[in-house]
């Protein structure tokens, strides 16, 4: 397999071990090979840094650094402590090895917890892969290629703005919302599987992708046209992003292309500007629906039904105190009718557009919704056991 094979057989391979997170798994890997940074935001408990380990392994030989922040974190714990045998010689010197200063690939959890004194040091290494050492001389120049981080929450405060701006790809994370995959995952913890398959790229490979393959993919001007039409719309709606970010995005958009193997962008690339475009999560919808309303013409009535289905999912547990009886006459005459029928809908809009080879993505992202949405509807209004609704969405 060549190295793009191979890093769509990585997306594939933790899809299977990382429920509902595929499409958050493909995000970070073209942002790898985008050279930019990735934030995975979501409450605890979900899996970030797991999965930010998970996919960093698989780029064999490459220097791995990983750390937890807080507010009191010193920036020698960064980028090298103090050289202790040499200050007793009277040298002032920092130890670099296995620092920030000589990783290839990072992963900062708890990004927003940076302390003050780190926080100049840590928005040199993210936008200019440099560091100033603490007794002075020349920067030293740092082979990052890109850096994960996680969080919890958004930054607070605008001296933490510099640092959420650096991350061009962010993503939302949150708990398992099929009840047959939460099913699973409590199933995994007790059932002994054999060691699954872990496909690798080098290092060598994955710097050939970023600084030679990547870039040579070309951008036609059918697409500059569809960012600059979407860049209107969004300004209609208020939504107003840096022409820096507008700029680094268009790597990501040859980066995604490549993934797909492909040698020019393609407009069905623009979904991963959903990444990028927003700064807080109440308007990542309004992103959504500009975006991929512009990449697919399937994608208005697709997002309509997820609307529908949400709407379902809210009153769904807006009834979570009620009895069974209700919630079973709720979902045999209401819930139950309209997400089989929206599901029909897709599943029709699916087929479709495959015999027209247009792109399934956002058609496949909302079927996974409404099967998640009618499985809890299963499970908590009429009573299905969890592991056996899967058969039956």
């Amino acid at each position: 397999m060549d190295t793009a094979e191979r890093l769509r057989t990585i997306v594939g391979e933790l899809g299977e071990q990382f429920y509902e997170r595929e499409e958050v798994i493909r995000a970070l890997v073209v942002a790898v090979l985008a050279g930019q940074h990735a934030l995975v935001l979501g409450p605890p408990g979900t899996a970030k840094s797991q999965l930010a380990r998970e996919l960093t392994s698989r780029i064999s030989d490459a220097r791995y650094w990983e750390v937890l922040l807080s507010k009191f974190t010193d920036p020698k714990k960064l980028f090298g402590p103090v050289d202790v045998g040499a200050l007793s010689r009277g040298e002032y010197r920092q130890v670099f090895e296995g620092r920030a200063t000589q990783c290839e690939i990072a992963f900062v959890d708890e990004i927003f917890k940076c302390s003050s004194a780190a926080l100049n040091e840590m928005l040199a290494f993210l936008n200019e892969r440099t560091y100033h050492p603490e007794a002075g001389g020349e920067p030293i120049e740092c082979p990052l290629i890109s850096a994960i981080t996680a969080s919890n929450e958004l930054p607070s405060g605008e001296d933490l703005a510099a640092i959420y701006d650096r991350l061009l790809v962010r993503v939302e994370v949150g708990y398992l919302a099929d009840p047959s995959n939460f099913a699973a995952l409590i199933r995994s913890a007790v059932d002994t599987k054999a060691p699954t398959t872990r496909t690798t790229v080098t290092l060598e490979e994955l710097r050939q992708a970023v600084e030679v393959d990547v870039p040579a993919v070309g951008v036609p001007d059918a697409v500059v046209d569809s960012i600059s039409t979407l860049r209107v719309a969004l300004r209609r709606a208020e939504l107003v992003t840096s022409d820096r970010r507008w700029r680094q995005a268009v790597r990501l958009l040859q980066a995604s292309a490549w993934l797909d193997g492909r040698d020019e962008v393609a407009d069905t690339d623009l979904a991963i500007l959903t990444t990028v475009l927003w700064d807080s999560p109440a308007q990542r919808p309004t992103v959504e629906r500009e975006v991929l309303t512009l990449v697919s013409p399937d994608a208005k009535e697709a997002l309509d039904l997820e609307d529908a289905v949400g709407e379902l999912e809210a009153e769904l547990d807006a009834k979570a105190g009620q009895s069974r009886e209700k919630l079973n006459e709720w979902a045999i005459k209401e819930a139950n009718k309209k997400l089989a029928r929206a599901g029909k809908r897709l599943a029709t809009m699916r087929e479709e557009a495959v015999a027209a080879s247009r792109s399934t993505a956002t058609v496949d992202r909302v079927i996974a919704r409404q099967k998640a949405v009618h499985a809890r509807v299963l499970v908590e209004a009429l009573g299905v056991d969890a592991s056996m609704v899967a058969g039956q969405v």
